[in-house]
């Protein structure tokens, strides 16, 4: 093909969204791959082609220099420019319509693990789950110290320990110990990109090809899929009303090496595990030489009274690792979280997590552990506490008013979502979950059925009485009403499509 036809096949664009120097580069770039200039071919002198663009000289050569330093020209002054000879012979290419090769097993299994988790997207709105309040979060102190630690940076902000910021991992420990009753060390704290990483690192560390994992169902899937991607056994244990049943996984899944449990606060059923089940599940794992992996995501919100104790600080045997994030109490971009490992396991955890991304974010670190001294973490927990109550009581009290007869409430005294399960209607039937929060997404509510939460790997055992889960921490209680008011109203409709039994 003539270098005149490559130009004049499309006109450059002069929007000025892209250089013409880029675009003329790109599209000379694109020519000799292509194979349409060949090897040795001869490029128009640069006043001839801008007078053929019109554009200005600077800008073809531009082009021809940023051609010629990455190795697709050659020439000089006086000698012409051309296609350097020792390239290959280009040829057209159709892309092909897929991957070049299959995706391996586990990458296979790493792509689809999390395709069914959902993503936050649009306005914050009733009731979108496990979504701290961001409109009471101080985003004008946070600032502040940000730019504190950027106007003064030090050694700390080169390439840094993989366990975490130092002044960070001290003031956690302290916090834990205070308010969580977990026994630690900082030498026992490793901060991690939240406690996604935190669930992903643990798998791959601590767990071989087909090794048995105990997990929930209904649960978080989050935690099953860095775990089923490390080519682990799930095995889900169904949740009764003091929380998971150990009985049923011993006697089902007695070669287990791992277990993952939310004993304060279970997603999304919301029970607590009793202290006997908690006992129960500690002797086994010690017997049986089983890791179990606490996740403590929301445990700061109790409305009935203090904060449960933590169920690592009844650990006597070393084979309790506790995960926490900040996501929940702070905001989740900040992307922070942290483990409590058992001493024998915290370096190789952080030597593992230099193996996925060296070290988290400093700057972030830096900030909370500044935040954490100067005390505005725990008005903070103090503030949202107060706030979620009201919010939370502001729900209940419009589901007694409004939905008393189509919902029926779960537990309520802790977390920032609401469990509640359908109860059955006049013809003795019970409302598809799907289709109600598809039409409470149309009406501008935004929930999430309890299917969501079951382990595809889940047996008849693990089901639950049809329900949604409903978040009260992002929005006030006024906009709260309005949902109720809402999704009483979608309730209402869907009730008079379902027809005689």
């Amino acid at each position: 093909m003539h270098i005149h036809d490559i130009i004049a096949a499309e006109p450059l664009d002069r929007s000025g969204l892209v250089p013409l120097f880029r675009q003329l580069y790109s599209r000379l770039k694109g020519a000799i791959l292509g194979g349409a200039l060949a090897p040795g071919a001869r490029l128009p002198a640069t006043r001839d082609l801008c007078r053929l663009l019109g554009v200005s000289r600077q800008t073809v050569l531009a082009a021809y220099d940023q051609l010629s330093a990455e190795g697709y020209l050659r020439g000089g002054v006086g000698q012409g420019t051309f296609v350097d000879t020792a390239l290959p012979a280009g040829r057209e290419e159709t892309p092909a319509p897929g991957l070049l090769r299959p995706l391996p097993a586990r990458g296979a299994a790493m792509a689809v693990a999390m395709s069914a988790a959902r993503y936050h997207e649009g306005p914050v709105r009733a009731f979108r789950p496990s979504m701290p309040g961001l409109d009471l979060f101080p985003f004008d102190q946070w600032r502040k110290l940000e730019l504190q630690q950027l106007r003064r940076p030090g050694p700390h902000m080169g390439y840094s320990d993989p366990a975490g910021y130092a002044r960070l991992r001290e003031l956690l420990c302290a916090y834990l110990r205070a308010s969580r009753g977990v026994e630690c060390t900082p030498g026992q704290v490793v901060i991690t990109s939240g406690s996604q990483q935190a669930l992903y690192l643990l798998a791959h560390l601590l767990l071989a090809p087909g090794d048995a994992v105990w997990v929930e169902s209904p649960g978080y899937q989050g935690a099953s899929a860095p775990m089923a991607v490390a080519g682990a056994r799930i095995c889900t244990l169904p949740v009764d009303a003091e929380g998971m049943d150990v009985a049923y996984g011993a006697f089902h899944y007695p070669d287990a090496r791992m277990v993952f449990a939310t004993p304060s606060h279970q997603l999304p059923l919301g029970v607590t595990m009793s202290l006997a089940r908690r006992l129960e599940l500690l002797r086994w794992a010690s017997a049986n030489k089983a890791w179990i992996i606490e996740d403590d995501y929301d445990s700061e919100y109790r409305y009935t009274g203090p904060p449960l104790a933590s169920l690592q600080g009844l650990d006597r045997s070393g084979c309790v690792i506790y995960v926490g994030t900040l996501s929940k109490v702070l905001f989740p971009g900040l992307r922070l979280g942290y483990v409590v490992a058992p001493p024998a396991l915290a370096e190789a955890l952080a030597r593992a997590k230099a193996v996925v991304d060296r070290h988290t974010a400093i700057v972030p670190q830096a900030v909370l552990a500044e935040f954490i001294a100067a005390g505005h973490f725990a008005r903070h927990i103090r503030r949202t506490r107060e706030a979620y109550g009201e919010r939370r009581e502001a729900l209940l009290a419009a589901i007694d008013e409004r939905l008393a007869e189509r919902l029926a409430c779960g537990p309520s005294d802790a977390g920032l979502d609401l469990c509640v399960h359908f109860r059955p209607g006049r013809d003795g039937r019970l409302p598809d979950e799907a289709r109600v929060a598809r039409a409470a997404l149309e009406a501008g509510i935004e929930l999430r059925p309890l299917a969501y939460y079951a382990n595809p790997a889940a047996g008849p055992e693990c089901a639950v009485v049809p329900g949604l889960v409903l978040g009260f921490s992002a929005v006030g209680p006024d906009d709260i009403r309005r949902g109720v008011d809402g999704l009483a109203q979608v309730l209402a409709r869907e009730a008079g499509k379902a027809g005689p039994a």
